[in-house]
């Protein structure tokens, strides 16, 4: 089993934008998702090739990762599929 201090959010945006001292990262928004409660975090940094932009969320088990948990993915796409559906209908 990994340790939980490997998907820290910390070192969650080390591993994915290996932010630099001359273009530091910024928190631009943080919450919690309407779909499931799940917190998030949007990380940005700047670099030459242009801005970039990742969303983090918080696991049950206490990890930050860059995809949603299971149970949010699943209420996400339910959520869509029905939104999808109502388009339809108009």
């Amino acid at each position: 089993m990994k340790n939980a201090c490997d998907k820290s959010l910390r070192r969650q945006v080390d591993k994915w934008l290996a932010p630099a001292p001359a273009a530091p990262v910024h928190v631009t928004e943080f919450g919690r998702t309407r779909w499931g409660g799940t917190r998030y975090v949007r990380v940005e940094t700047s670099s030459p090739a242009g801005l970039r932009v990742l969303f983090f969320f918080r696991h049950d088990d206490g990890t930050w990762c860059v995809f949603p948990p299971a149970t949010d993915r699943r209420k996400l796409t339910a959520e869509r599929a029905a939104a999808q559906v109502a388009a339809v209908r108009l």
